[in-house]
């Protein structure tokens, strides 16, 4: 893994300092997301859990994404991110849900290029979502996937605690 275990240490103390939880929609990361923020100690008062939607009908059934935006844009679209991000995070009973789709190769899908990834974190008061173009194998793209979606969360969480003066 290339998450810094003392990244995700951060994480995990910042959702506590919030008294949060998170719950994950991952697709082109087949649950390596989850996985990676379950490998640290104590992590069952963080983490909600996760879906692994990574046929596309599966992004629609189970997380909420609207049929009709996966339909229009595909799979691999910011707006997909989002709702992956919404719907865990309100069918999980999570304070923040994070959403990952994206293209680990080995070829294009939907008309975006291998490397392709959106990811969104979805928060009791806003929604970000970032598109970010990684290069490397299939496993090297969802690795960065996974690290740039503890990044987003960990900024998230950071924002909130500055806006809320917590210690």
């Amino acid at each position: 893994m290339t998450v810094a275990p003392a990244e995700l240490s951060r994480l995990h103390d910042q959702l506590r300092q919030l008294s949060a939880t998170v719950a994950v929609a991952e697709s082109l990361t087949g649950g390596l997301l989850c996985a990676t923020l379950t490998r640290t100690p104590g992590a069952s008062s963080t983490v909600r859990g996760g879906l692994v939607v990574y046929a596309t009908e599966l992004k629609a059934t189970l997380a909420g994404v609207r049929p009709e935006l996966l339909g229009e844009r595909g799979p691999v679209d910011p707006d997909v991110a989002l709702e992956l991000a919404r719907g865990v995070r309100q069918r999980l009973g999570a304070t923040f849900g994070l959403g990952v789709t994206g293209v680990a190769g080995p070829d294009p899908q939907g008309g975006q290029p291998v490397g392709t990834v959106f990811v969104a974190v979805a928060g009791p008061e806003e929604s970000t979502v970032a598109e970010r173009a990684f290069t490397g194998d299939r496993d090297e793209i969802r690795e960065a996937a996974v690290e740039g979606a503890v990044a987003l969360l960990n900024r998230e969480c950071g924002r909130l605690i500055t806006a809320l003066r917590l210690p």
